[in-house]
């Protein structure tokens, strides 16, 4: 703006003064709030990291991107992402439709993780989701005896089990002493529904 007496400047002129000396006085107090009050955004991610995965900005911050968990899965269930966002492009996600984490006696992915985005735990610590169950959907619901994703689950029945009154039932770690559902997707891989009667959720 030139340097003119304040008196001299037309309306638009006198509004951009006032504009940028409140910009300037309100610098200091946004730099301040923003050191002092971070507030991060939750992550909302409709896909599953490998078992051991950081927290998703962690996760994000650390890895490598260089497959190293992909290449050693025995269930080769870890694809790496494409995707236009840079920060996602290249990390490893599971898709329980296509195949699903077995929590391999090895848990060999977590074990060659070179950055550490992926954290060695024991494999009832894993939390990669919950899986969720639509009655509507499930064929139980119907008198039918399918119990596919309790026998197939690679936990059994300290993860999922036929609950008294015959619906199936997904034990949530956060309330069941350290047992429960770990999120691996193979309940989701094997349900025979379409849609699928049982979807895990991503933690």
């Amino acid at each position: 703006m030139p340097d003119r007496p304040f008196e001299d400047l037309n309306p638009h002129g006198r509004r951009r003064f006032f504009a940028a000396g409140f910009g300037r006085l309100l610098r200091p107090l946004a730099d301040y709030l923003e050191s002092r009050l971070p507030i991060p955004l939750p992550v909302v991610r409709d896909f599953l990291r490998p078992p051991g995965a950081r927290p998703e900005k962690d996760f994000l911050n650390t890895c490598f991107r260089c497959g190293a968990c992909a290449d050693a899965c025995p269930a080769k269930c870890i694809s790496l992402m494409t995707s236009d966002d840079d920060q996602l492009r290249g990390t490893p996600v599971i898709d329980p439709d296509l195949a699903a984490c077995v929590v391999c006696d090895e848990l060999a992915c977590m074990n060659v993780c070179p950055s550490g985005a992926l954290q060695i735990v024991d494999r009832f610590a894993i939390r990669m989701g919950l899986a969720r169950v639509n009655e509507r959907v499930c064929v139980r619901s119907r008198g039918e005896d399918c119990r596919i994703c309790v026998e197939k689950c690679p936990l059994g029945e300290s993860a999922i089990r036929l609950a008294p009154d015959g619906r199936i039932e997904v034990l949530d770690p956060d309330t069941h002493s350290g047992l429960g559902c770990v999120g691996c997707g193979v309940c989701q891989f094997y349900c025979p529904t379409t849609p699928k009667a049982i979807v895990v959720a991503p933690n």
